[in-house]
């Protein structure tokens, strides 16, 4: 099978948890070096930026991730197997099939698309030393590793909770569903999947009076003028300044 580099796109699922618009997300991440005035016609526009980022478990729109790829970093460069239909996520009941947790079975908390990575709640942890200072010796904190959905993970069919190989296949209705290739029943998409920062499903979330109506979120309110912010105040308000200044030699 091909092997390609780390994709540069963030994965639909990765980031479905977090609720975020596309546009924050595209605004978070970029990295613009430089790039020519817009909207002047002798110049063409032509913008230097950063177009591969190295993906990790930090989310783009983090600060983190900022750090990790700042310019001028250099990281080992990751190879990512490419993978047609995504078929784990958040809720998904899974069997590890490497290390020391090998054989056992855990929910799917996390899913990290770009890296085909999913982290396994309680499973292969490992520790590691944080707040490690002059005077203070640290602590120890026990974290989640990642684990790639390509030869790590495999899903668990739930008629008899044994590790199974899956299809993707149509129902009689055109639904496209997981199928267990031992079994041959149907492993449904978990509820916990449509799970957000912001709800449980959409289904049962209530608008509140102080929430955002969503045509106005990609509505775009603010004007630039060649004004301070005392002048747009003034402006505002309906302030005038006809006083002219005094001139001011410097020698």
């Amino acid at each position: 099978m091909r092997i390609t580099a780390v994709l540069q796109k963030i994965g639909e699922f990765s980031k479905k948890y977090a609720n975020l618009p596309e546009s924050y997300v595209k605004r978070s991440m970029e990295q613009v070096h430089w790039k020519t005035p817009r909207g002047k016609p002798q110049y063409l526009p032509r913008t230097v930026e950063r177009k591969k980022y190295r993906f990790t478990t930090n989310r783009p729109w983090t600060g983190q991730f900022r750090q990790q790829n700042m310019p001028g970093t250099i990281r080992k460069k990751v190879f990512v197997e490419p993978i047609a239909n995504w078929s784990f996520f958040r809720g998904d009941r899974v069997e590890l099939l490497v290390g020391k947790d090998k054989g056992k079975q855990g929910i799917v908390s996390q899913v990290f698309q770009e890296r085909n990575w999913v982290i396994v709640g309680g499973l292969n942890c490992h520790l590691r030393k944080v707040a490690d200072e002059k005077d203070y010796p640290g602590v120890m904190i026990k974290s989640e590793s990642p684990l790639l959905v390509t030869g790590q993970v495999r899903l668990v069919d739930p008629s008899d909770l044994q590790g199974t190989d899956i299809e993707w296949r149509y129902t009689e209705d055109g639904e496209k569903v997981r199928v267990s290739t031992r079994t041959g029943r149907i492993i449904p998409i978990p509820k916990s999947d449509d799970e957000t920062h912001d709800y449980k499903t959409k289904s049962v979330y209530i608008e509140r009076p102080k929430d955002t109506p969503a045509g106005v979120v990609q509505e775009i309110t603010f004007k630039p003028s060649l004004q301070t912010f005392e002048m747009e105040i003034m402006k505002d308000m309906g302030i005038y300044e006809d006083r002219i200044p005094t001139k001011t030699y410097w020698y």
